[in-house]
């Protein structure tokens, strides 16, 4: 790749960014006599259809503060005065809104939610650092949130949310002149480092996930910068070694055989390790040609945009300007038996398989997507329409030989009730009363009902993958005692079910139809099989 060639690939990642601002923009509230001027909520302060800001939100001050700062020749928003204001006005209702303890809500009142807290304290924090910004109010509310964030400890195992956490104290500390957090920060690594795979990638709730791997990785890559630990390094190399494979081979990342089912990527990290990691450069180097052409996923979520926008453009200031070739992609199968994942590369062909998601995969030719399939998905009649289907984590019958792989197991209930007014009225009973004092309680309730908790149903599957004369073969076949009970049934490429706040956004190879399967079925009685043979 030559110099031309470095400077217009890494432009891409401040373009994607900047289109992204008058968006922002869009969801701030602008006007200086406004009571919630600086609030990054439009849901809250023009739509009014929220009854408190989402801390999370405030998150959107950094992206404003690095769009000012990123002198490209049709940066619109370069040295644009207006953005410091704005930016000031974020940080200020960032301190406004928190809770006296520092603390902030997310989804529901009193919810005092870690990630939000983290995301936006990180976004003030770098804000004022690269604006060289003096507020006495925000070195204030830093102070509390930092505080509240050292003694915080939330449910669910998010790795990306303890990396956060070290990051924020470190940087609070410095920014404050203050060791006061330096034994908190280090136990937060001790923890991101204990909830490390040995195969190299870090937990998120059940397992492994690609696209928060690499937000953890950025986020760790900055704590290295400010403060280089060799264990840090360690940690950082195995978490890249792990994630090469998963840059796929058309340049997008992530999907529905992951954990959190995510196609984000966030590639400022990895240019900060490429610095003493030279190969760490080429996954970025293989996403930029995702980006190029269109392959990567769509970010502009109302509630995470402000995570990719940020991290693009800190990767276009920071982007290795000495990059070697591309890491070969050998013929060879990996094996992460702890992640449930397993990729196989054959010649032209290469697979993905979720081994502990009922076998949902992805199936490439070269730098082609052939299939995305997310397994069987039935809606059965039932006084709740209840949806069942095969890709949720579980602990299925694996068998991997060197041309076969299969996976059974049970089918089970997808998560997918929806909040109703009801609901949402003894949500905020609920919240206003006891549960202010105990969000803990509340929140590890909704991450069972939404995400963890697990029904299985009676249907049974089996799942073959084999590889015969050049081509992969996939047989599926589903058991049944109530055939008469199923109203569709079928294959998609994009099947999800549980709530994940960055999943089920768009990316152009879910533009695969949905496979009915329902006529086949109508002539099947109990006990009978559906079996289903593909080949590519």
């Amino acid at each position: 790749m030559d110099r031309r060639d470095r400077a217009v690939r890494r432009d891409l990642l401040a373009r994607a960014a900047l289109a992204q601002i008058p968006k922002l923009l869009t969801l701030q509230d602008r006007n200086p006599h406004s009571p919630t001027f600086g609030c990054f909520d439009r849901n809250h302060w023009h739509y009014k259809i929220i009854d408190f800001p989402s801390g999370m939100a405030q998150e959107f001050a950094y992206p404003l503060a690095l769009a000012y700062d990123t002198d490209l020749p049709d940066n619109p928003f370069f040295q644009k005065a207006a953005l410091v204001d704005f930016v000031q006005a974020g940080i200020s209702f960032a301190a406004r809104s928190a809770h006296a303890d520092g603390s902030c809500d997310d989804y529901f009142p009193y919810e005092r939610a870690g990630g939000a807290a983290g995301f936006s304290l990180l976004a003030c924090l770098e804000s004022t650092t690269l604006l060289d910004l003096e507020n006495s109010e925000a070195l204030r509310f830093f102070e509390l949130r930092a505080t509240w964030l050292a003694n915080h400890h939330e449910t669910g195992t998010l790795t990306n949310h303890q990396a956060l956490i070290a990051l924020c104290l470190e940087l609070a500390g410095r920014r404050l002149g203050t060791d006061r957090w330096k034994t908190a920060t280090r136990l937060r690594i001790e923890r991101v480092l204990e909830w490390q795979s040995s195969e190299g990638w870090y937990r998120e709730y059940e397992g492994c996930d690609p696209g928060y791997l690499s937000l953890t990785v950025s986020l760790l890559a900055r704590l290295d910068e400010l403060d280089s630990k060799p264990e840090l390094r360690t940690s950082l190399k195995r978490a890249v070694d792990f994630l090469t494979p998963f840059i796929h081979p058309d340049g997008s990342t992530g999907g529905e055989y992951a954990s959190r089912n995510t196609y984000g990527y966030f590639p400022h990290g990895l240019e900060l390790v490429g610095r003493w990691l030279p190969r760490a450069l080429a996954l970025n180097d293989r996403y930029l040609v995702g980006l190029a052409s269109g392959k990567a996923a769509e970010f502009a979520d109302d509630h995470t945009i402000g995570h990719h926008v940020w991290n693009y453009l800190l990767a276009w200031r920071d982007f290795a300007d000495m990059r070697g070739n591309a890491v070969p992609d050998d013929d060879a199968r990996q094996h992460h038996r702890e992640a449930g994942l397993l990729v196989d590369r054959r010649g032209e062909y290469k697979l993905y398989v979720a081994l502990n998601k009922g076998g949902v995969f992805k199936l490439f030719r070269g730098n082609r997507l052939v299939v995305s399939d997310t397994q069987f998905s039935l809606r059965i009649e039932s006084e709740a329409g209840d949806n069942i289907v095969g890709h949720l984590v579980d602990d299925y019958d694996t068998v991997v030989e060197a041309d076969l792989i299969r996976v059974s197991g049970r089918l089970g209930y997808a998560k997918q009730k929806p909040m109703t007014p009801f609901n949402l009225i003894v949500l905020r009973l609920v919240m206003l009363s006891v549960g202010r004092f105990f969000p803990k309680l509340i929140r590890r309730l909704l991450q069972r009902m939404l995400i963890t908790g697990k029904r299985r149903s009676e249907h049974r599957f089996t799942r073959t993958f084999r590889w015969a004369e050049g081509a992969w073969v996939v047989v599926d076949e589903l058991q049944s005692e109530r055939w008469d009970d199923i109203q569709s049934i079928g294959i998609g490429p994009d099947q999800t079910s549980i709530y994940v706040v960055m999943s089920r956004t768009f990316q152009p190879g879910q533009l695969q139809p949905w496979f009915d399967l329902t006529e086949r079925v109508k002539s099947l009685r109990p006990g009978d099989v559906l079996r289903l043979e593909r080949r590519w």
